[in-house]
């Protein structure tokens, strides 16, 4: 019997995957990526003697990355290795306030008494709230496709959906952890994990107060030689099992007869395929890869809310700040008003929060000596149209400002180099339409299981994975997009 033949388009992190475990079940597989590099948003950047790790920064639930290696019968850690963060990041407000959110809970919990005055047991309490909502809803929802009926015939998805109303979808983030905590630091603290899938916190569901679960009960890592080494390490898998990556190379087209798909089309070229992937955006996947097919568009889910985007300045930074962590955040002063800027005005808050990651704290050769890699993000709008030049100039300076005023240094004049990264780069980069980074947003009750199946529908052979697609976005929810899809087949 002839092998069969798949097709991936797009060397994301969830396609990488999937061409590891389409390989591991005996398929020939070839991924196509239109970029010279493999990773998508999970990518790297050198800058005169710096090294940034371009998109992802945080790494939880490593054990979805080994799981790729032992299902290849191969250690994972002759591939990646990685270590637990002992304090996952440092807070600083802008009242003064200073909090490390160590990863021993109990740690953590007494941590917010002494800076905020939060009892301790409010916190606990909380995170063993975000931990009955994880159990309800993982297995089932998270590694598990919710368009198979299988999947609702299972006992486990029964006692979950009975369980449903612990999951709290009917009310705000915000408002669940106004409920939780007396301290409005407190608050902020937890509503800022909603940003965790590019979402607001003031209109996404309490359900989104899982996302904790992960960090304090998981806990966080730094993989060695930084978030890239994950892409570096699963390609290099991939090849091992003779999986075939095509760079430099755009896809223009999924053909399909009859409703079955047949291959895809690269500069006048048909290369015939039994499956085809896409691990591209949902949105372009069907605008311009199956525009020939109107058809079988889902406009309902095509026309659905988008997520978020990011603003990235890339600093070499000439000089080492003792008080900052590999994770930094320095909140806005008024959270709400920053969110409606994003969510309602469609710009960018005078008084950002600002996201820094510095992975020369752990990888010394990622910046020269005596200096820093400081990668500077905020969250902003998807791209309306907005006029970014003007934006990226203001913005600039409201960071530094806000920075130089905090940390009791003129930042600006520490700048040995700059790269930026814009909702328009982000598109262009890794075909995100408008630059969302987390697909469609969860801005309303169900919106997470509104999200495009790993399965077609109506084109037998056609599959999806990515942060586009169920079960979302993020590392971990993109590899587990390849489990689900895998699995569907």
């Amino acid at each position: 019997m002839p092998q069969k033949k798949a097709i991936i388009i797009g060397a994301g992190i969830a396609g990488i995957a999937t061409a590891i475990r389409l390989a591991v079940k005996g398929y020939a597989v070839e991924v196509i990526e239109a970029n010279s590099y493999p990773g998508g948003k999970l990518s790297a950047i050198d800058l005169k003697g710096y090294r940034f790790d371009a998109g992802p920064s945080l790494l939880t639930m490593p054990q979805y990355i080994d799981e790729l290696f032992v299902l290849a019968g191969k250690n994972p850690a002759d591939y990646f290795r990685y270590q637990k963060l002992d304090t996952v990041c440092h807070y600083f407000y802008e009242d003064g306030t200073r909090i490390k959110a160590y990863a021993d809970t109990q740690e953590f919990a007494a941590e917010l008494n002494r800076t905020t005055g939060e009892p301790a047991e409010n916190v606990l309490k909380y995170l063993a709230n975000s931990a009955d909502i994880y159990n309800i809803t993982n297995h089932v929802f998270l590694e598990r496709s919710l368009h198979r009926l299988q999947t609702f015939a299972r006992w486990d998805t029964i006692r979950s959906i009975f369980r449903l109303p612990r999951i709290d979808a009917m009310r705000s983030m915000h408002k669940a952890n106004a409920g939780y905590f007396k301290d409005e630091r407190v608050i902020q603290f937890f509503d800022r994990y909603a940003t965790y899938n590019g979402s607001n916190p003031y209109q996404a569901p309490a359900t989104l107060n899982v996302i904790p679960h992960l960090e304090h009960h998981f806990g966080a890592y730094f993989p060695e030689g930084g978030m890239y080494s994950i892409t570096q390490s699963l390609v290099k898998l991939a090849k091992e099992l003779g999986v075939n990556f095509r760079y430099h190379t755009r896809v223009n087209e999924i053909v399909v007869v009859n409703k079955i798909v047949k291959g895809v089309r690269v500069n006048g070229e048909a290369m015939v395929a039994d499956i085809v992937v896409s691990n591209m955006d949902i949105w372009p996947t069907y605008k311009n890869l199956l525009q020939k097919y109107p058809s079988l568009h889902p406009e309902r889910i095509l026309s659905q809310e988008r997520s978020s985007s990011a603003l990235i300045y890339y600093w070499g930074i000439k000089k080492a700040f003792p008080q900052l962590d590999l994770h930094n955040i320095f909140f806005s002063a008024d959270y709400q008003a920053e969110f409606a800027h994003i969510w309602q005005q469609q710009d960018i808050y005078h008084d950002p929060t600002v996201y820094i990651n510095i992975s020369s704290k752990f990888e010394t050769n990622d910046a020269p000596v005596g200096c820093e890699n400081w990668f500077v993000m905020i969250n902003v709008p998807a791209n309306e149209g907005q006029d970014w030049d003007s934006l990226i100039t203001d913005v600039r300076q409201n960071i530094l400002r806000k920075l130089s005023k905090i940390l009791g240094e003129d930042i600006g004049g520490l700048i040995a180099c700059e790269s930026i990264l814009d909702p328009r780069s982000i598109e262009s980069k890794t075909s995100s339409y408008k630059g969302s980074v987390y697909g469609t947003s969860s801005n309303s009750q169900f919106a997470a299981f509104l999200r495009h199946a790993n399965k077609s529908s109506k084109v037998s052979g056609l599959y999806f994975c990515g942060g586009s697609v169920h079960p979302g976005g993020g590392i971990p929810l993109c590899l587990l997009s390849a489990k689900i899809l895998s699995e569907t087949i």
